[in-house]
């Protein structure tokens, strides 16, 4: 008889893992909601240097990602984790240093903005890969779960007490909190005593020769994620949710304030309980795998995207409020669901040799589409209509998982306890 495997909360290491990631997310959140508010309110700065800093900040994700993925499978990943917390601690701490001697500048959040960009792909690509090195495979969906948990968590409660937090002390000031917390998260992060492996080294304890060099190894993570079908598929499905998802969703505020005239406090209340499904998808994500299976799981909670979106689209006259919020906890509750099992399923199959180089390849493949597809968004909603572009990504959001429906995913039941238990057929 097969004995039950222990939670994860008793696992020491993942414990101050997951407590560094807690941390670390809700004082994101203060960062997130202060740093445009410092933009816009104390710099007073034009819309298009405004727009500039959001473009700033997501830039480093389409220019680092593989060549971040090829030093993360060089390199030991905790290190990396601690180092690109405390790097975001003292960039971050820049901010109000500068406010208190009346120094600061739009200038300043760019060059903030853009450094933590790069420390922050560093980090996210170490971060996947690192947790099969702590964890056992079979419980990398439990893993995943409740790190999504403390996500979502923070989506839900971060921002009421950063807004909270920057009205009583001033926006420049609340961002020396999420200083502090990477500074806190790196503490944990360096408490984690379980061994890691030394990418440099074989299990045998001989000297790994040296890669073939930078282009070559970013080139060899693109075909190890574009010729194996799982992760083809995974990335086809996940690329192309982005792609047509952010076509309605990059004009949804647009549409909801200026077509349906929604006030700012209520789209407010519509994103705050919409992110609820994001908490309700962390809770029941391993559940819903053990249940029906992995690959089954992937396929559903890809298909659930479609109807999130349609049903902004097909929102009557009075109702689009209840509309709106059904959607977002749908899109929410599918999206969770979706991203803790086809991430702990991509880390499940893939060498630990490989795993910087998947992720970022990954990464570089599904994020690529978003700004695409907020740009046909904007392009659409100002030559044909906000509400008709609402219906293209609707439209377009129904065929994504089809990918995974019609591929070697969808007949994963259990996750695979190493790359070679799963071959693609």
């Amino acid at each position: 008889m097969t004995t039950p495997r222990r939670s994860l909360i008793h696992n020491p290491d993942f414990a101050r893992l997951w407590t560094a990631e807690t941390i670390s997310q809700f004082g994101s959140q203060v960062s997130g909601l202060a740093i445009p508010l410092i933009a816009a309110t104390v710099l007073e700065v034009s819309p298009f240097e405004f727009g500039l800093l959001s473009t700033i900040e997501f830039l480093p994700f389409i220019l680092l990602s593989l060549p971040a993925g090829v030093w993360v499978d060089r390199l030991r990943r905790r290190p990396i984790l601690i180092v690109g917390d405390l790097g975001r601690a003292a960039v971050l701490l820049s901010i109000p240093i500068a406010f208190y001697f009346d120094a600061l500048t739009i200038w300043q959040l760019y060059i903030v903005g853009f450094t933590t960009g790069c420390l922050t792909v560093f980090f996210d690509i170490a971060y996947q890969s690192y947790l099969p090195a702590v964890v056992e495979r079979d419980a990398l969906v439990e893993g995943n779960a409740k790190l999504e948990s403390s996500r979502a968590a923070a989506q839900v409660i971060g921002p009421g007490i950063a807004g909270v937090l920057i009205g009583t002390i001033g926006a420049a000031t609340a961002v020396l909190f999420d200083s502090m917390s990477f500074l806190a998260s790196a503490l944990f992060i360096f408490r984690i005593r379980r061994p890691e492996p030394d990418p440099r080294q074989t299990a045998t304890g001989e000297a790994v020769e040296a890669g073939p060099g930078m282009r070559r190894e970013i080139a060899e993570g693109l075909r190890y994620v574009l010729r194996n079908r799982y992760l083809r598929s995974i990335a086809a499905c996940t690329g192309s949710a982005n792609l047509f998802g952010n076509i309605a969703t990059a004009i949804f505020i647009l549409y909801a304030a200026r077509d349906v005239g929604l006030s700012a406090a209520t789209i407010g209340l519509i994103f705050a309980v919409g992110a609820l499904g994001f908490l309700a998808g962390a809770l029941v994500a391993n559940r819903v795998a053990t249940r029906i299976g992995v690959g089954p799981t992937i396929v559903v909670s890809a298909f659930l995207g479609w109807p999130a979106v349609l049903l902004i689209a097909i929102a009557p006259a009075g109702l689009e409020v209840p509309f709106f919020v059904v959607s977002g906890v749908l899109g929410g509750l599918s999206v969770s669901i979706y991203n803790i099992n086809q991430v702990s399923f991509r880390q499940a199959i893939t060498p630990e040799r490989m795993q910087g180089r998947m992720n970022a390849t990954m990464r570089f493949v599904v994020w690529g589409t978003i700004p695409i597809g907020a740009i046909l968004g904007g392009i659409l909603g100002g030559q044909i209509g906000l509400y008709e572009t609402i219906w293209v990504g609707a439209i377009g959001s129904f065929f994504p998982f089809l990918f995974v429906l019609f591929s070697p995913v969808r007949g994963i039941h259990e996750m695979p306890g190493s790359a070679a238990d799963a071959q693609p057929v």
